[in-house]
């Protein structure tokens, strides 16, 4: 009986360079080079790699054959030849060429940020549904780039670059993956159609949806726990959580609302990955209110909400009602507390103190708020009845000869969906609560 050439081969720890290319066109489009290759070294770090050291190059254009200079890639060849690394990871993507002709000339695994980022995203997912995005991600990435990946994964035999689909599935042919993908985006449409199922149900008892959007890292998963005592993982490290988590949270006036906690957003975040979590990330297009969540100590702050506006955006989410929560002003020198805006709805919240915990329950209840609104209702249709607790909540009501006045502390998006049953018997001006 034959080995497998895997069962001879020794693993070697990941010890990496990383690269990034400086062009004429990065420089013009306002991203922050420097703050990218920092974000690569977290990532690295998140995905076990060991960084060594790292270089930059500034060049009007990319090479079309190795992505930097054939002088720099001497350069990197001798600096990791130094520090003894056996990756490069570079913070642009490559093409399956430039990926085959690297490995030619360093003789060491090539990364590119956009397979760092699946390869974390890999380790991470728990779920069927996440398990089978990842995978549906990583092979619609690699399918293009199949013969430039063959040496990183037959020499090295593991680590980065290799996780989720694995091994001998990316090295068959493609028409098997082209087939594999098939398989996948069915499995995919059965689960996004159990979560439109559940959604739906949702919307349709009048269940309130918020969602918690921010950068990675911006300590969603934190504030998820502290609002809802959830119990869910939180690490401070990138991507954290992947799998979206539902909890419910109660308002200072009892009303329960459902909180939903989605996979951080980050810069050049790659779009077979946005494609593919597409249906996780839609749970912020159907929120009533969407709660940003932002690293109030980070440097960059305001390009990650940029980042995040962005991709709320491209989902179709960017017009909803949004409260700005500032976290982590417990981490904030007194420079930076300053600098942060002071605007109608945003808050300077730490998920740790109880009182901003507070505060935060209140402003959503407000958020929510649409208003006091006067109903009278005929006492022979008490079938509208439901509708008037599915609006809002009900504070107060009185008899009217034949009818039944309700004053009810309207919720906006509960009134949007189901108002139009109740419109014929409100009350104009009426918009202060009657006594019970």
């Amino acid at each position: 009986m034959s080995k497998s050439p895997y069962e001879t081969k020794t693993i070697l720890p990941d010890k990496a360079v990383l690269v990034s290319l400086i062009t004429t066109e990065v420089k013009q489009s306002g991203l922050h080079p420097e703050y990218s290759l920092d974000e690569l070294v977290q990532l690295a770090e998140t995905a076990g790699v060991e960084v060594a050291d790292r270089m930059t190059q500034n060049r009007e254009n990319r090479d079309p054959r190795y992505l930097i200079g054939k002088g720099k890639v001497f350069e990197l060849k001798e600096l990791m030849e130094q520090h003894g690394a056996n990756t490069a990871i570079f913070d642009q993507e490559l093409s399956g060429a430039q990926v085959r002709n690297l490995e030619e000339m360093l003789d060491a695994k090539i990364i590119d940020r956009t397979q760092l980022i699946l390869d974390i995203f890999a380790q991470r997912a728990k779920t069927r549904e996440g398990i089978i995005q990842v995978e549906l991600a990583q092979l619609t990435y690699l399918l293009p780039r199949l013969a430039g990946h063959g040496k990183n994964l037959s020499r090295l035999g593991g680590g980065i670059g290799t996780r989720g689909p694995g091994e001998s599935k990316l090295e068959t042919d493609r028409r098997h993956i082209r087939r594999r993908i098939g398989e996948l985006k069915r499995q995919l449409e059965e689960v996004t159609r159990h979560r439109k199922l559940h959604r739906s149900r949702r919307q349709e008892t009048g269940v309130v949806q918020l969602a918690l959007v921010g950068y990675t890292n911006a300590g969603k998963s934190t504030l998820l726990k502290a609002l809802t005592a959830a119990d869910v993982l939180v690490e401070n490290r990138l991507f954290a959580t992947l799998d979206p988590t539902t909890r419910i949270m109660e308002l200072p006036g009892g009303k329960e609302v459902v909180l939903t906690d989605t996979v951080g957003f980050i810069q050049n975040l790659p779009h077979d990955l946005v494609a593919s979590f597409r249906a996780t990330l839609e749970e912020a297009n159907e929120a009533d209110l969407i709660l940003h969540v932002v690293d109030a100590s980070s440097p960059m702050r305001k390009e990650q909400m940029e980042v995040v506006e962005r991709i709320l955006d491209d989902l179709g989410a960017g017009g909803k009602p949004q409260l700005v929560l500032y976290n982590k002003i417990d981490l904030c020198d007194p420079e930076q507390l300053e600098m942060l805006p002071s605007t109608k709805g945003s808050m300077k919240i730490s998920a740790f103190d109880e009182d901003d915990l507070e505060r935060i329950r209140q402003a959503v209840q407000q958020e929510l708020s649409g208003g006091m609104r006067t109903f009278r209702i005929p006492a022979d249709r008490g079938d509208l009845t439901p509708f008037l607790y599915r609006i809002g909540d009900v504070v107060g009501q009185q008899y009217d000869e034949d009818n039944i006045i309700y004053s009810v502390d309207v919720n906006q998006g509960d009134f949007e969906k189901y108002g139009y049953m109740l419109a014929p018997f409100s009350i104009p001006g009426h918009e202060n609560p009657l006594n019970p």
